[in-house]
């Protein structure tokens, strides 16, 4: 496998869109009509803090975080195209907007995932991530999986 790197960007990138456009298309493959519901909290205009993952010129990955308060920060958007999968793409990306949440100051991660996307679940459970209750937006939605994580802020 050619090294892959993840680089830092804003939501206007067009790689970023492109891979948002694909992982639109996964989720609604997955479930069904009930994703329209999730969508109105999926907006990610003016989000200054996104990742993308690129295996030379090509993005194979996404992800983004967004500020919910002072110490928090929620993770969103996280996708590796299919034929990528199973190559650590995903952790590269947690772990980079982890580092970079720290960077800015805050303290913890929280995060919804769906409960068919099992190697969602699997990567944040085994990266530290615990179940917690729903939150928000997701506390009436059965198909819902909220996590947090503690992270040491750099201030």
């Amino acid at each position: 496998m050619d090294l892959v790197v993840a680089k830092r960007t804003q939501s206007g990138d067009e790689h970023f869109n492109s891979l948002i456009s694909q992982l639109d298309g996964d989720l609604n493959g997955r479930y069904q009509s009930t994703q329209s519901k999730y969508d109105k909290y999926n907006k990610i205009d003016s989000i200054d803090t996104v990742i993308v993952a690129f295996d030379q010129e090509k993005p194979v990955g996404c992800g983004c975080f967004k500020q919910c308060d002072n110490e928090t920060v929620e993770i969103k958007r996280m996708f590796v195209v299919p034929d990528y999968r199973g190559r650590k793409i995903s952790r590269l990306i947690l772990e980079e907007l982890e580092r970079w949440a720290k960077e800015l100051g805050y303290s913890k991660v929280i995060l919804e995932t769906g409960s068919k996307q099992s190697e969602a679940i699997g990567l944040y459970q085994n990266s530290g991530y615990a179940r917690i209750e729903n939150y928000g937006q997701y506390k009436d939605f059965p198909n819902s999986l909220c996590f947090e994580k503690p992270i040491s802020s750099a201030k």
